[in-house]
């Protein structure tokens, strides 16, 4: 029968968590972002009781015009309230939502508002409240199989968040290089969560030197590679909008570059910590073992591993643009201009480099544990 985990925290365990919740408290608080001028006005729930679709016009699979909406507000001071709102569509299927009677949108609302003579913007649907289901059922799930171990993973998610809301994307914004930012922040996020997981041990260090030297050689090989395939950082989506937003002094080949072995680094750490988690258990078992044993293990170790984290690697990358290749597909496009096409060449290019950290940091790891785990030199 099943039995819920046993909490059984050492001191060192209690005081990785306190400071990794002093952290997550830490940059929660941060702005480093200079604020803009607040907007007038606020965002609050409204529930759809109306719908006036009168004003759309379809064009294909498209719609055009305008929803004329009645709400009713459900936060804030108009709760209660029923005010019109319109919903507009651009023919744009990617961002137009459609209303119905009963759904729950985020309408924009001024200060001074007056109920018979102000119309709201319906600016999308509300998914807050599902959002924060879905956190907690998943945090939930994790602590009941993982006990202690998965709340610090759950932990470790929340802090992953803050690092890259708080800290990468302002630091960025404010013109700072893109790559050492983001390089700082995955070796922060990588001997944070290492370490949360590991202690400080031998096994906490092999597996975040390893980590981080996979991570600097993938850093290296995408700045590379990057300019080779000529590739424009403008293949993100949303870079154009947001050049035009007051920001047109960004390198969106750098943060195209950061966003490659950002995206890989949880995967590195994984191989990381199963190569040194491996070898750790070797040693124990066999503490006469010598360095180049023990290497050798490594080795073995790291290939075992490489192999399915290579190809999951692949799959999570092309499960993005699976849209792009089935559009290709359909219009008989031939493989030299499908592997030219500079969205293709950028997947490619994002998916090779972070499976060449995969593949690197195995290798890294074994050597590294090599030299750390043996209590003593060889005869």
């Amino acid at each position: 029968m099943w039995k819920w985990p046993k909490l059984r925290i050492s001191r060192r365990d209690a005081v990785m968590v306190t400071a990794m919740l002093l952290l997550c408290f830490v940059f929660f608080q941060l702005d480093l972002f200079p604020k803009k001028d607040p907007q007038p006005g606020r965002k609050e729930r409204a529930r759809i009781v109306t719908v006036d679709n009168s004003c759309i016009e379809k064009l294909g699979l498209l719609q055009k015009g305008e929803q004329a909406l009645e709400v009713e507000i459900l936060s804030g001071k108009w709760e209660g309230r029923h005010f019109r709102a319109v919903n507009v569509l651009r023919a744009q299927m990617e961002l137009d939502k459609v209303f119905k009677p009963g759904d729950t949108a985020l309408v924009g609302i001024l200060d001074d508002a007056d109920p018979d003579t102000c119309t709201l913007n319906a600016q999308d649907h509300y998914r807050i409240g599902y959002t924060v289901f879905l956190f907690l059922l998943f945090g939930i799930l994790l602590m009941i199989f993982g006990g202690f171990t998965g709340f610090c993973a759950l932990l470790s998610f929340v802090f992953s968040c803050l690092i890259i809301w708080k800290l990468v994307i302002p630091l960025c914004l404010m013109g700072y290089n893109a790559l050492m930012v983001v390089f700082a922040a995955v070796t922060l996020l990588c001997a944070v969560i290492i370490f949360l997981v590991a202690g400080l041990s031998r096994k906490g260090v092999t597996a975040f030197s390893g980590a981080i030297a996979g991570v600097f050689a993938s850093s290296i090989l995408a700045y590379f590679f990057t300019h080779l395939f000529k590739i424009n950082g403008a293949v993100m989506p949303y870079s154009q909008a947001l050049l035009y937003s007051g920001y047109s002094f960004l390198n969106l080949s750098d943060i195209y570059i950061g966003a490659i072995f950002l995206a890989s680094s949880g995967a590195v750490m994984d191989l990381a910590m199963d190569v040194a988690a491996g070898m750790e258990e070797v040693i124990h078992k066999r503490p006469e073992l010598s360095r180049r044993e023990l290497l050798q293990s490594g080795f073995r170790i790291g290939r075992s591993v490489v192999g399915t984290m290579t190809t999951t690697l692949l799959l999570a990358y092309s499960g993005g643009y699976l849209t792009l290749m089935m559009t290709f597909a359909a219009q008989g496009t031939s493989p030299i201009d499908f592997i030219n096409n500079p969205y293709v060449a950028s997947e490619t290019v994002k998916t090779i480099i972070g499976s060449f950290g995969l593949v690197l940091v195995a290798p890294f790891t074994a050597v590294i544990g090599a030299l750390v785990f043996p209590r003593r030199f060889p005869h």
